[in-house]
């Protein structure tokens, strides 16, 4: 079993909380994982990310709790094979609209005769050759999220999540309001029926969902909804949050505020 699933499965009812990071940075990845994540997107999409930088995160994290899942910056065989190598397990696509496409991701984590990833004799993602076994079994600890954010693909949700080796579903919210003529409105109410409507599909199928709220508030409204896992924000963007909410408290001089912080139990960054 791969550790995507043992995570989702361990959960005991309640959906396991994650975030982004953006920051490319090792040592801010290894707070998040600090802070106590429980997973968190190593993101080369739409952070300034190589495949070493990758490697550096992966490592800032590894002593620490945080699952993480590197998602990859498109559904490309060549970008997810040096993923996989340097040393990623969990991976997430972005952008899959339909079933093809999904069993194109998973094909490009798998090795033959399952799929078409490429062998190494010697990278990270085997401990340097040194796990046992490892291209016989490497294909069982891969876990895949595919991610769908437009409407075309969660009208075929059930197609997609019913390709093998597809171990969560995910909707982008920003994106999915973006395709539905309201971008910049991830709340708008079309957006929220329409992804309260994919929670109850995936509900019958059995396959779980994931999404990304921008506050406390909206994550549980997220998790009250069903979805499996939420994630809160990023990690620049909680750092932003507490910037300047502590700035924010000093020009204004409001003395709970102030005294929140000298006290060091400011939590603007919730």
């Amino acid at each position: 079993m791969n550790a995507l699933k043992q995570l989702l499965q361990s959960s005991g009812g309640h959906p396991p909380i994650g975030t982004w990071v953006v920051s490319a940075s090792p040592l801010v990845a290894e707070a998040m994982g600090c802070a106590g994540f429980d997973w968190g997107v190593i993101d080369m999409e739409h952070a300034p990310l190589d495949v070493m930088g990758v490697v550096q995160l992966l490592q800032a994290v590894s002593a620490t709790k945080m699952l993480p899942i590197v998602r990859v910056p498109w559904n490309d065989a060549v970008v997810v094979k040096r993923v996989l190598d340097a040393g990623a397990a969990t991976l997430m696509f972005p952008m899959v609209q339909t079933a093809s496409e999904a069993g194109r991701a998973v094909a490009a984590t798998r090795y033959p005769p399952e799929g078409l990833r490429g062998v190494a004799g010697m990278s990270r993602g085997s401990r340097f050759g040194t796990t046992p076994h490892y291209l016989k079994t490497a294909n069982q600890h891969v876990g895949v999220i595919v991610q769908l954010e437009t409407p075309d693909a969660i009208s075929r949700l059930d197609a997609i999540a019913q390709v093998k080796g597809v171990d969560a579903l995910f909707i982008g919210p920003s994106d999915l309001s973006a395709t539905m003529g309201h971008i910049g409105e991830p709340h708008h109410p079309a957006v929220m029926e329409l992804m309260n409507h994919a929670v109850q599909r995936c509900k019958a199928l059995g396959m779980p969902l994931g999404t990304v709220g921008d506050s406390p508030e909206l994550v549980t409204q997220y998790r009250a909804a069903g979805f499996d896992f939420v994630g809160i924000g990023c990690d620049l963007g909680l750092m932003m949050r507490g910037a300047r909410s502590a700035i924010a408290a000093l020009r204004t001089g409001g003395a709970e505020h102030v005294h929140s912080l000298s006290s060091g139990t400011y939590t603007g960054a919730a």
